[in-house]
């Protein structure tokens, strides 16, 4: 039974399934193509004016007969095709992705986002060239789609002809030249500068596309050259096709050649245009040319019923009736997850920015996506055969011969990736990428108890202990013991403003707890009515939700939710992005509904509303902020940590050349902080190295697992304190004001200590 097994539901009016809604488009496009050829032809109906395009002129009727038969053909059967991958995607789960009139605007904003190329753009060559094919290719369409409704069409209602004409000629030489423009661009990226994510992934079937598009761009321009060339041949008047501002020229080239062979030529440059567009028609629903279409869908269903940051919701594990959790065979993904293995467009981008890949890990993003397509294409049973072709050729001696997905991925895979959301957030069309690991983790946790040893040790500690440090509940507010901070009784009414969330790091790391005195001077300072939880605190859980034990996030995050709404608590901080998020997005999945605010976020607010007087707060240094994935790529907070350290005056700020969306992970996310990391090399030294490039003698975090991580990278490349001082921004921030006292104090020493005082 699978995990997303739809409820039981009373039957509704029959509506046509989307593999239908395919054969039934195919079906009409195809008969639409067949019949306008009959009717021009019955009808036979032309232009009268001098200046216009003969439609099949210099055709044999044979050939025409052969074109409205082949073509329409072509079209219904790839309509059968894209059936066949669409009941792919109708095996997987549920998926709520309806447009409403709630996010039907969001939908649309996607969609443009996506066919306007803004989200291939990011990479700016790249995105260039394929822009450059998808819209010549779209104007080359609309041409053509042009020419044969006023070849339908009765005399007096014909208006390609005079200028309208010449415009459209223009332009459909225009589109022809950007597109092949584009098309040679690609073939020299993909086989003379071979960037390593377009090298490893090159296949025949790409050199198939190719070469078909490139050949539909020259056969065009060819047919188009003999057209004229034929056309003055036989004595017309053909200066008019001068606007043909590529075809007309080469026309010229072969002027003094007999009519006959000009003819020859027009027919064999005509057969060899259509021959490749039959080609194109054949190759679009087989390779990887199919996401001209299934690309532009995924993006319009980008919006979703959840927060970026939150992970799928699962029911109360106790009381469920499930067999089987997360996601281990085909049907165990949602329809929208099996979508995107054909949305994939194979460009690598989620590879380039994967952290794991880049230091030596086996986890490549892509492959999680195609891996995951080759077993669905595998076990189509619906399909002739019972499989259709993969995302992209496979090499021969792989095989698949069961509906399991570990068939083609390995746990090894799956348990290298920190959850960062790289490969999410850089892909181009969408994809969601994150969450088909996420769901392949909690089948390894749950069902097959195959974790990484180190990650048991976590799961004992927040099971018996309420925290993966394995720590002692009752020493969680020994930070506080010296000051002036409440410590709250569960059993009571909460009569504060804010809850100070601490988490574990902020509780019992001995780093982090600096950052927690520092947060809570600093709330103080600014008159901030917080109280803690102390011991009656537990993990959020998020640890053990990334890794896949979602039934031992319920046993943390219910009792939290439990406690909080008995004591009435609405506003809480914390100072842990992965704490934020999973209070933030995901407790409410369970009935626990608070404003959430990171303490990056409160200290700007803090700053900016003057509480926080930052005026005298100053350092004499260079910094680096470095982004966390928790607060950046899952909750978008980019800007506030660098407005925080922004209001220090003397510091010179810096950036990383990652940073931003695509920042660089620390290496702890997902469950990466309890887990060993011995293959390759170390993410965090890689991220700590960089940090180190950019001349910055301070570094800000704003997460505990960022800290202890770069931290710990930056000592192990031969850099002390004194060097490079990692601190969150809170540490920044208290030591800004108490230098900025300090010296303030100085300046005032001298004038109490006057003569005659």
């Amino acid at each position: 039974m699978s995990t997303n097994a739809a409820p039981a539901t009373e039957k509704g009016p029959k509506r046509l399934r989307p593999y239908q809604l395919s054969i039934a488009l195919g079906v009409g496009v195809g008969t639409f193509a067949m019949f306008s050829g009959i009717f021009s032809t019955v009808t036979g109906w032309k232009s009268t004016s001098e200046i216009h395009r003969d439609v099949f002129g210099g055709i044999p009727g044979p050939m025409k007969i052969a074109f409205y038969t082949v073509i329409p053909v072509m079209l219904i059967w790839g309509s059968f095709r894209f059936a066949d991958r669409i009941r792919n995607w109708e095996r997987g789960a549920p998926d709520r992705r309806r447009t409403t009139p709630k996010n039907v605007k969001r939908r649309l904003a996607d969609y443009r986002a996506g066919v306007y190329m803004r989200t291939l753009l990011r990479d700016s060559a790249a995105g260039l060239m394929h822009s450059m094919m998808y819209f010549g290719f779209l104007i080359l369409l609309g041409v053509t789609t042009t020419l044969e409704v006023d070849h339908v069409l009765p005399p007096s209602l014909k208006f390609l002809h005079g200028g309208v004409y010449q415009a459209y000629a223009f332009v459909g030489d225009f589109g022809g030249l950007i597109f092949t423009i584009g098309v040679v661009w690609a073939i020299v990226r993909r086989y003379v500068q071979q960037p390593y994510r377009i090298r490893i992934k090159t296949k025949a079937e790409h050199g198939v596309i190719l070469g078909v598009l490139l050949a539909i761009s020259l056969t065009g321009y060819g047919a188009e050259m003999f057209r004229i060339a034929a056309s003055t041949a036989s004595g017309k008047d053909m200066s008019f096709e001068k606007w043909s501002f590529i075809g007309y020229p080469l026309s010229t080239l072969v002027d003094g050649a007999s009519l006959g062979t000009l003819e020859i030529w027009h027919q064999g440059w005509w057969v060899a245009h259509v021959v490749t567009f039959i080609a194109f028609l054949a190759i679009l629903p087989i390779t990887m040319l199919r996401h001209i279409f299934t690309s532009p869908l995924n993006m319009y269903l980008k919006d979703r019923d959840r927060p970026k940051g939150a992970m799928r919701a699962m029911p109360n594990l106790t009381e469920t009736g499930l067999e089987t959790f997360g996601a281990s065979v085909v049907e165990d993904f949602t329809w929208k997850q099996l979508l995107d293995t054909d949305a994939c467009t194979m460009c690598g981008r989620c590879t380039s920015v994967c952290p794991a890949h880049a230091t030596g890990k086996p986890l490549d993003p892509r492959e999680i996506v195609l891996k995951t397509g080759e077993v669905m294409a595998a076990t189509a049973s619906h399909a002739p055969g019972g499989k259709v072709s993969p995302p992209l050729s496979v090499d021969s001696e792989i095989t698949i011969g069961v509906n399991s997905i570990f068939e083609r991925i390995t746990a090894e895979e799956v348990w290298s990736c920190t959850t960062c959301k790289a490969c999410d957030e850089i892909c181009p069309v969408n994809i969601e990428i994150l969450d088909k690991i996420l769901d392949m983790r909690r089948y390894l946790s749950l069902m097959e108890s195959n974790f990484p040893a180190e990650l048991g040790n976590a799961y004992r500690a927040m099971e018996n202990q309420g925290n993966p440090w394995g720590m002692s509940q009752g020493d969680r507010a020994e930070w506080a013991k010296d000051m002036n901070v409440e410590v709250v009784d569960p059993g009571s009414p909460f009569n504060h403003e804010y809850l100070y969330w601490v988490g574990c790091a902020g509780s019992f790391d001995d780093k982090n707890k600096k950052v927690t005195q520092a947060m809570a001077k600093l709330l103080e300072r600014a008159g901030v009515d917080v109280a803690i939880l102390g011991p009656s605190e537990m993990c959020t859980g998020d640890s053990a939700r990334r890794s896949g034990n979602e039934y031992l996030f319920q046993m943390l995050a219910m009792p939290n939710i439990e406690m909080m709404n008995g004591m009435g608590v609405k506003k809480i901080i914390t100072q842990c992005p992965h704490c934020f998020n999973t209070l933030k997005n995901e407790y409410p999945q369970y009935g626990g509904n608070y404003e959430v605010v990171h303490h990056s976020e409160f200290l700007e607010h803090l700053i900016d509303s003057g509480q926080l007087d930052m005026r005298s707060a100053s350092l004499e240094d260079r910094i680096v902020y470095h982004d966390s994935c928790y607060l950046g790529r899952h909750n978008d907070v980019y800007m506030a940590p660098r407005k925080v350290v922004g209001s220090i005056k003397g510091l010179q700020i810096v950036e990383m050349p990652r940073n931003g969306t695509k920042g660089m992970c620390c290496g702890a996310g997902g469950a990466r902080m309890w887990m060993e990391e011995s293959i390759g090399v170390k993410v965090n030294d890689e991220r700590a190295q960089e940090a180190i490039s950019t001349g910055a003698g301070r570094v800000a975090t704003a997460c505990p697992f960022c800290y202890i991580m770069l931290d710990d990278g930056v000592k192990a490349a031969g850099a002390e304190e004194d060097q490079v001082k990692v601190a969150d921004i809170a540490i920044h921030v208290l030591e800004a004001l108490e230098n900025g006292e300090k010296a303030l104090a100085a300046q005032e020493a001298p004038l109490a200590a006057s003569p005659g005082e």
